[in-house]
């Protein structure tokens, strides 16, 4: 799976969208927006590659895109789904580095997706915050 970064959307834009425009070029795994960029998860290299020399600069909602591969290191890391979310990236990331090294900490509306380094972070992780309480919210 390849990780696809898209920069300069405009506030309007939607992960429904982003996922439209890029299956056009292949397979979408994952697709999401985060304020005003957004990553898409193609199956493909090679799918990847066309969609970005084909949607770099493409005008979407009045807004130039920037498309490239993104630069995260997720490749062996584990990717954590979390609900409820309330509070900022940076202190989402600052609760899970609790545990270990966090890779990556996207936001998406009220839930988010985070990576982190170790499967055994990542558990541990899981035991200890599941159905707990953050910023007072469950």
């Amino acid at each position: 799976m390849v990780k696809v970064f898209i920069g300069n959307l405009a506030s309007e834009t939607t992960s429904e969208e982003l996922r439209s425009l890029f299956s056009q070029y292949g397979k979408i795994a994952e697709c999401s927006v985060v304020k005003n960029f957004g990553f898409v998860h193609m199956d493909s290299k090679a799918e990847a590659e066309e969609a970005i020399r084909n949607l770099n600069n493409y005008e979407l909602n009045g807004q130039p895109l920037n498309v490239e591969l993104s630069r995260g290191r997720m490749k062996g890391s584990t990717k954590l789904h979390v609900g409820n979310v309330a509070c900022s990236n940076q202190e989402l990331r600052a609760k899970f580095e609790e545990f270990g090294s966090v890779l990556e900490c996207d936001i998406v509306k009220n839930y988010a997706f985070v990576h982190m380094e170790r499967l055994e972070d990542a558990m541990e992780a899981i035991e200890q915050l599941d159905n707990s309480a953050f910023k007072g919210e469950p």
